[in-house]
């Protein structure tokens, strides 16, 4: 069994993770992760969306491979880190949505990955922290970064001095996840948003992507310009023109990606 394997079925690529027990994010790990995505991109055609989870029962990722810490020094460390943006980055930035459908475990650097995710659905098992500090660390994959789209400032603070864990519905209230399921029926959930996102428009569905993400640390005049301008340029599709078309016929759109 691959580290990372992917299957796509009805235009979703299921994404998942295989290093039990705990899916810890071993070097070897980040880099079957990275290359399944770099994968998927080579073949987008053939999906709309991506649910990345976790495989076996204990978690979606429990965190870092802790006992390579050990022999790490500056210079290798910040080789190490930089390697981790770069595969986190190819993960936020892939070309369609992707959805976490988070159960068990989801620690320290499998918290950054899943708040590189698009949209994140949890299980009421799931739990949720930054543990880092109790190794005299912090979140170093990107968790000071990115969490701050989530959380309030002193909330992800609280997080990381602590360490302390959270469950799903505090997750929930706190904004680092869209929905909590049932026990057993994250991945259905994730799998109905992911087949609703693959029945519109994929071109706008991908240029809200990159309108959104770029936006996020722009002023706002330069945030318009490029929201304006991935606008603009989808005017000249196909698909665009059938969206309307349908929509004054009264009939469901077939949409061509172009």
């Amino acid at each position: 069994m691959a580290l990372a394997e992917y299957e796509i079925k009805d235009k979703v690529a299921i994404v998942t993770i295989n290093n039990p027990p705990m899916n810890a994010l071993d070097v070897a790990t980040k880099l079957a992760i990275e290359k399944v995505f770099i994968e998927l991109d080579g073949i987008r055609d053939q999906m709309r969306a991506v649910v990345l989870t976790g495989g076996g029962g204990k978690a979606f990722v429990a965190g870092a491979d802790i006992k390579a810490f050990a022999d790490l020094e500056p210079e290798s460390a910040k080789r190490r880190l930089m390697r981790s943006h770069a595969v986190y980055s190819v993960v936020e930035n892939f070309h369609w949505p992707v959805i976490a459908a988070i159960h068990g475990f989801c620690f320290g650097g499998g918290l950054e990955l899943a708040l590189c995710c698009d949209v994140r659905y949890a299980s009421r098992d799931a739990q949720f922290g930054f543990p880092e500090v109790k190794l005299s660390i912090f979140p170093g994959n990107g968790g000071t970064a990115r969490a701050r789209y989530f959380l309030g400032l002193g909330r992800f603070k609280e997080m990381v001095y602590s360490g302390e864990t959270i469950n799903a519905e505090q997750a929930l209230q706190y904004g680092l996840v869209e929905k909590v399921t049932y026990e057993g029926q994250v991945m259905a959930a994730a799998l109905e948003l992911a087949g609703k996102i693959a029945k519109r428009g994929p071109l706008g569905v991908a240029a809200a992507k990159k309108a959104i993400n770029r936006n996020r640390d722009l002023p706002l005049h330069e945030g318009l310009e490029v929201e304006s301008d991935l606008w603009a340029g989808l005017s000249v599709s196909h698909d665009m023109k059938e969206g309307a078309t349908a929509f004054i016929e009264k009939r469901r759109p077939t949409y061509l990606g172009k």
